[in-house]
């Protein structure tokens, strides 16, 4: 059960399974959208986490953004590692199967998340009931999407990222 594992094994099965819908092309895009989606779960988890610690204690937004990155980062890790670990990879094989890519992708996708989060004011809001808090986040995660998608197209189209 323990089988080398290609980075992108699981990637060349979705982009094959992705051209029996509609045809040649749209394979490494619908991968690319699927690994964006994959990682957004995973780094949405830590960063509401965060920013609903943060925010609750009235943590300044430095301490906000640090800290919803370090739980998004856990988080995304955690998502990326589980299934290869479900498919019979020790926790360090799967660790080498990701690092690169999950550490890149999530970068990104932080980066554009907190900016935009901070900008809309969805970390200065008062409480996590107060709307400017969830509009915050209306705002970020789509951002982190769109920011994370090219960046992860590349990665794939390099090898350099897995698909799981």
């Amino acid at each position: 059960m323990n089988q080398p594992h290609s980075q992108n094994a699981h990637c060349g099965h979705a982009a094959a399974g992705a051209h029996h819908d509609s045809g040649a092309g749209h394979g490494p895009l619908r991968t690319s959208i699927h690994a964006t989606l994959h990682c957004l779960s995973g780094c949405v988890i830590g960063e509401v986490a965060g920013l609903a610690i943060g925010v609750s204690l009235g943590f300044p937004a430095w301490g906000t953004i640090a800290l919803a990155t370090f739980l998004a980062y856990v988080s995304g890790f955690s998502l990326g590692l589980w299934p290869l670990v479900r498919q019979g990879q020790t926790w360090r094989q799967a660790l080498r199967t990701i690092w690169i890519g999950e550490a890149i992708s999530i970068a990104v996708m932080e980066v554009a998340m907190n900016a935009a989060d901070f900008a809309a004011g969805g970390m200065a809001s008062p409480s996590v009931f107060h709307p400017t808090f969830w509009f915050g986040l209306a705002v970020a995660v789509p951002a982190g999407f769109l920011a994370a998608w090219p960046v992860n197209w590349w990665l794939l189209s390099r090898n350099l990222k897995a698909c799981h």
